[in-house]
């Protein structure tokens, strides 16, 4: 158990994934993760306030928590229309209308005002045109609609009533607001919560969700805040040069700067690491493009395994595939791109098609990681975190389509420990986030690529943004 000034402190750490809710407490050492299984397409909030429920009976320990750090997936937007509380069956209550995933791309039109506002590209996963989107359409639902929060602000504001947005760094003015970007849009402003940091005190328990569930009255409640800045703090990425890929239903790279690098491309704001900035290039669907694949060659209901098996029988670059299947985010910004086979033929079956997915995913990578570098950041290294990291064929792609050294941390996943490392800062266990980043990060297998692989992945490469630009105006 860790001690800190005479009192034995233990943090419950929660992630609320896309697909997964995951749970852990941590004492200096962490508990075995609770991980338990999300819809995407039941987009009923509760779902996350019965998997907390749920996470709790199965971790306990609960007494002694002393304090609980929150992330969670965006940006998804969540219309909140009433008030936390306990229902009949003393369960935690917050009413709310659908979330909005960041998956949710339908506010293309309010995207374009929202652009137009902020002078800049917003995609239409982002929240604010999601919010605009519900006012233009659903003005019902606005006008009901209390607060707008996120799927960690959520659950944070069923804990303790108090509703928070919590903005990651300097530089996400661009995807967030202020009161001049409120008052362009005709959005009301108290919809919106006062910001917080990562790492900033919210407030305790509410009192009935304490004697709930066993806490102690005194538990604090600090903002974790989006779940991929927890991975970049889990996965001990401090330093320019090193690069967390963030991997699940979609795909975040974010590189460690020295200075701020800008480019329409990608996305430049503040590390979590003062003074250093990151440099972000998100993919929309790379899990979830396996997935689609899975589905397709009919391996759904087999591990994961099977189809990397598979795939790896087929020889590299026989086949090019553009995972743009529900539009694309960095580097092209483009909702109107879809997914391409280009090559097929007579001879073509289902582990080039496997294969094919898989490198099409690493080629996106590789062109996140190059417009980087076209602008002149470095990346020595990929260290990967997230469900598909845990194949030894993925990585070794990955090494091999990139030419990047990707490093696979040990111990729990990325988001648990970031979350870890926020609320040590909090508390005072460790001076800074880089400190508790660096004592907390475990490293793991590395990969290296194989030289023999390089010429057939830049050629495979250049078809890749060739055959885009090609089909660019017809889609």
């Amino acid at each position: 158990m860790l001690v800190h000034k005479d009192q034995e402190t233990m943090l419950l750490l929660i992630d609320i994934g896309t697909t997964t809710f995951k749970a852990a407490l941590w004492a200096g050492t962490f508990s075995e993760p609770v991980s338990i299984p999300l819809s995407v397409f039941d987009s009923d909030p509760s779902q996350w306030l019965r998997a907390f429920e749920s996470a709790l009976e199965r971790l306990g320990g609960a007494g002694k928590v002393q304090a609980l750090v929150v992330s969670g997936n965006g940006p998804t937007l969540v219309p909140v229309t009433g008030k936390p509380g306990l229902d009949s069956l003393g369960r935690l209550s917050l009413d709310a209308a659908p979330a909005r995933y960041w998956l949710d791309r339908r506010a293309e039109a309010e995207a374009e005002t929202v652009s137009a506002f902020v002078g800049a590209f917003v995609d239409p996963g982002f929240y604010l045109p999601k919010a605009l989107m519900i006012k233009n359409r659903e003005p019902a639902l606005y006008e009901k609609t209390r607060f707008f929060l996120s799927s960690s602000e959520y659950l944070v504001y069923a804990l303790t009533g108090e509703a928070r947005t919590v903005f990651p760094s300097e530089g996400f003015e661009r995807w967030y607001w202020d009161e001049a970007l409120l008052e362009k849009t005709g959005l009301d402003r108290e919809k919106f919560p006062p910001f917080v940091f990562p790492g900033d005190y919210i407030g305790g328990l509410l009192p009935e969700a304490a004697a709930r569930f066993g806490f102690d009255s005194r538990v604090k409640v600090f903002a974790g805040g989006p779940d991929f800045f927890m991975t970049i703090l889990g996965t001990g990425v401090s330093s320019p040069g090193q690069a967390c890929d963030r991997s699940g239903t979609s795909e975040g790279i974010n590189l460690c700067t020295k200075d701020r690098i800008m480019d329409s491309r990608l996305m430049s704001y503040g590390h979590p690491v003062k003074p250093f900035w990151n440099l972000s290039g998100i993919i929309s669907t790379s899990g979830k493009a396996l997935d689609w694949a899975r589905e397709l060659l009919g391996l759904e209901k087999k591990p994961y395994s099977v189809f990397y098996d598979l795939a790896a029988g087929a020889e590299r670059g026989g086949l090019l595939f553009l995972p743009y299947l529900a539009g694309e985010r960095a580097p092209i910004w483009d909702p109107e791109a879809r997914g391409v086979f280009m090559g097929l033929s007579l001879s073509t079956g289902r582990k080039e098609m496997a294969r094919a997915v898989a490198e099409g995913v690493c080629l996106a990578i590789r062109d996140v990681i190059t417009v980087m570098e076209e602008c002149g950041a470095v990346a020595a290294e990929l260290r990967v975190t997230g469900g598909p990291s845990a194949s030894p064929f993925l990585n070794r792609l990955k090494a091999d389509v990139t030419g990047k050294t990707v490093l696979c941390p040990a111990g729990p996943p990325a988001e648990i420990a970031g979350l870890a490392v926020t609320g040590a800062a909090a508390l005072g266990y460790y001076g800074s986030f880089k400190e508790a980043s660096e004592a907390l990060f475990q490293g793991g297998e590395t990969y290296h690529p194989a030289p023999e692989a390089k010429p057939v992945y830049d050629r495979l490469f250049e078809n890749y943004r060739e055959l885009y630009r090609r089909l660019r105006s017809s889609y």
